[in-house]
């Protein structure tokens, strides 16, 4: 049978979330907590990547499993044998075709600024002590929406076949003592959004122009684009998907 787990996590002690083979990842815990409790060699596969120290307010993965799991016994267990930074919030039936990863129809990010020195958002937000235009930086967002290949904002030598998204919401919002940059799209490359943040921020400190990011994006070229912000203050937020996918009363 086929599960989707829907977690959260802090990215803070993690070298992001795919297995690597000499660094903790939350896809090693997960695994590792799953097969302990079940038994059984337990693989899952992600939602998407997440890079080191990118946290996850909601992220989903799936497993298959051989026997029916009782939902709220096994959620008790597992939240209860995972470190404090890692909790499961749901454990969902699927239909046996259902994929984390190529079913999801859209995700989204929110990236965290603090402009004046805070403790605690010393682990969570990027500490940015500068005057940013905040309605250029919305008009140079606005143009993320007319566009869709986003090759620019690219890790370079990734093995992407595409680099086309489609953006469906970038907003920067204010949030009492935060700034908040709202990104939603059907897909993210590697290290699009912390590329993005970074060429937004140069024009809201009139290091670059609202027509520049136009440029920009029609260059296709990494090196024109601002320098990726911290990761540390990036959250993935939610992970959508058609309802055709889950199985009924269940």
């Amino acid at each position: 049978m086929r599960y989707f787990l829907e977690l959260s996590y802090n990215g803070k002690h993690y070298h992001g979330w795919q297995y690597q083979p000499n660094a903790i990842t939350v896809q090693e815990v997960l695994e590792k907590a799953l097969s302990t409790l079940m038994r059984q060699e337990i693989q899952i596969l992600g939602a998407g990547r997440t890079d080191a120290g990118v946290h996850g307010k909601q992220m989903y993965a799936h497993f298959d499993v051989e026997n029916t799991i009782k939902r709220e016994e096994m959620l008790y267990k597992l939240n209860s044998f995972l470190p404090p930074d890692i909790a499961i919030k749901d454990i969902i039936p699927v239909k046996e075709d259902a994929h984390a990863r190529f079913d999801a129809e859209q995700r989204s990010y929110e990236y965290w600024i603090v402009r004046e020195k805070n403790p605690f958002y010393t682990d969570y937000a990027y500490n940015l002590k500068a005057d940013l235009n905040l309605e250029a930086m919305n008009e140079a967002a606005k143009i993320l929406l007319k566009h869709k290949d986003f090759q620019c904002f690219s890790k370079s030598n990734t093995d992407v076949k595409t680099y086309l998204c489609d953006v469906r919401r970038a907003e920067w919002v204010e949030k009492e003592d935060l700034l908040v940059f709202h990104i939603t799209a059907d897909r993210f490359l590697r290290n699009m959004v912390r590329a993005v943040v970074g060429t937004l921020l140069n024009v809201g400190i009139g290091k670059a122009s609202v027509e520049d990011v136009e440029n920009i994006i029609n260059s296709k070229s990494r090196s024109k684009a601002g320098a990726s912000v911290p990761a540390h203050g990036l959250y993935l937020t939610e992970v959508v998907y058609p309802n055709r996918i889950y199985k009924i009363n269940e």
